[in-house]
């Protein structure tokens, strides 16, 4: 089967094609080499001829006959000029001088270059050599040939040939062996996630891709893969919480309304009971609405893009009206509050969001802090940015607790009987997310040190993508 889908696949195709293509251009360079060589030797042995034939035509001109004959015999006796071929013939072409027997029957009555076959001129040769001559018609009606015997550079173009030939068809062998597995691995590695994504299909996310271990290409994709189906399986665990959460909050008040309303509407009817009775409801209806108010609120943060309205925005200025607007609700509980730190940080961001997020962080410090306890705010500006942090001498959150504090509805007290939704962190997170911003929690010993890190107003397009998590220090 994974043949078989290896011989369908798109991958072996483009790798033919690409192997196609690689091998046109090899034979086109390799039948440039081999005709480039054969040519190189041709011409000087064409070269070697042309010279020999200019000294015994000038040995003719200087003696006449009697001298070309003369100068033949001395290059047939002389050892330098090993393997070479002269014929003089009469009109007739019959032989008159040389080591060549017989006049070339190709080349009767003609004048240039010639190749052809004599093996009389060579009794030892195996078969019939390959000869290159010039010839020449003197202008006493002989016939002058000059020539080589070139059976050695036939021979020795005809192994490049061959050579040429059996590297050509290894390299298609191996490209085409290389192509099948490569492809086949590939097809592998992709049945394997398919496979994965079908059992997620039917039986839930509970299944991964494997890894190999190779840490190549394949495998980081199966690594990202997987980090996607533990967030998206993260998502669906949020989902069900917020479900779980949301059905739990609106069962108190919507009930206790019902209650109110029955009541009413068995009792008698009593003008002070009513107006009691409609100003509980409208109470618990409001706090329904806030709790929805500030689902939308986070959903609309974390879905719009208002980074193109951001502006610079002062923190320290932020900072200073959130505290007087905390200042009274303090004090109510015999607590202080105060802003501490740089008088100027400078960040890029939504002036109005990072209020609501200063706002969440002192009230949630204020509300969960001890009685007549202290919360600061202290505001720095660094080289890397500017940050925000909110101090408290509460109880502080467990360090398991962390990682959960920022989801929405969660909340430290499981039995959800003080006031509040679990939705002023997660709305502080996604302010931070729109601004790049990271988030870190800190044990003040005691209390709770919660501080926003934001980059540098210049550096927010980089920093835009980043997730902002909650990090414990110390």
């Amino acid at each position: 089967m994974l043949l078989a889908k290896t011989l369908r696949s798109s991958t072996l195709r483009l790798a033919l094609l690409s192997i196609g293509i690689f091998g046109a251009v090899v034979v086109a360079l390799f039948s440039f080499v081999y005709s480039s060589t054969a040519s190189y030797l041709r011409s000087r042995s064409d070269h070697a001829i042309a010279a020999e034939q200019a000294a015994l035509r000038s040995a003719y001109d200087g003696g006449g006959r009697a001298g070309l004959i003369a100068a033949i015999e001395r290059h047939i006796a002389d050892g330098h000029f090993e393997g070479g071929l002269y014929l003089l013939a009469d009109p007739t072409l019959a032989p008159v001088a040389g080591n060549l027997k017989l006049w070339p029957s190709a080349s009767k009555d003609s004048t240039g270059w010639g190749t052809f076959r004599a093996r009389k001129w060579n009794p030892q040769a195996a078969g019939r050599p390959v000869l290159r001559a010039a010839l020449e018609t003197l202008p006493d009606g002989y016939h002058f040939l000059v020539g080589r015997d070139i059976d050695d550079l036939d021979e020795f173009a005809g192994k490049i040939k061959t050579a040429l030939a059996w590297t050509i068809s290894l390299i298609f062998v191996l490209a085409a062996v290389a192509s099948l597995s490569v492809t086949r691995r590939t097809v592998g590695r992709i049945e394997a996630i398919n496979g994965t994504s079908r059992a997620i299909m039917q039986g839930g996310l509970g299944q991964r891709i494997p890894l190999r271990g190779t840490h190549d290409e394949w495998d980081q994709l199966a690594d990202n893969l997987n980090s996607m189906l533990d967030r998206i399986q993260g998502l669906m665990g949020e989902l069900k919480q917020v479900t779980d959460n949301v059905a739990h909050d609106l069962r108190t008040p919507l009930a206790r309304i019902r209650g109110r309303l029955e009541k009413a509407y068995n009792g008698q009817r009593d003008a002070d009971q009513d107006r009691l009775l409609i100003g509980d409801t409208i109470t618990d209806l409001d706090g329904v609405l806030r709790m929805f108010a500030s689902l939308m609120r986070i959903s609309q943060i974390e879905a719009s893009d208002r980074t193109s309205a951001f502006r610079t925005v002062n923190l320290a200025e932020v900072a200073s009206e959130v505290v007087e607007l905390f200042d009274a609700a303090a004090e109510d509980k015999g607590g202080r509050l105060k802003v501490i730190g740089a008088r100027q940080a400078l960040v890029a961001g939504d002036r109005d969001l990072l209020f609501d997020a200063m706002s969440n962080l002192v009230d949630n410090a204020i509300k969960h802090g001890r009685t007549g306890g202290q919360v600061t705010v202290e505001i720095m500006q660094g080289d890397c940015g500017a940050a925000v942090s909110v101090i408290d001498d509460g109880p502080g959150i467990p360090p398991d607790e962390c990682q959960h504090v920022l989801k929405r509805f969660y909340r430290l007290e499981r039995s959800r009987s003080t006031p509040g939704n679990g939705l002023g962190l997660s709305l502080v997170a996604a302010v931070a997310r729109l601004h790049g911003a990271r988030i870190e929690t800190a044990d003040n010993a005691p209390g709770l040190r919660f501080r926003l890190l934001f980059p540098p107003a210049g550096d927010l397009s980089s920093s835009e993508a980043q997730r902002p998590g909650i990090r414990r220090m110390g």
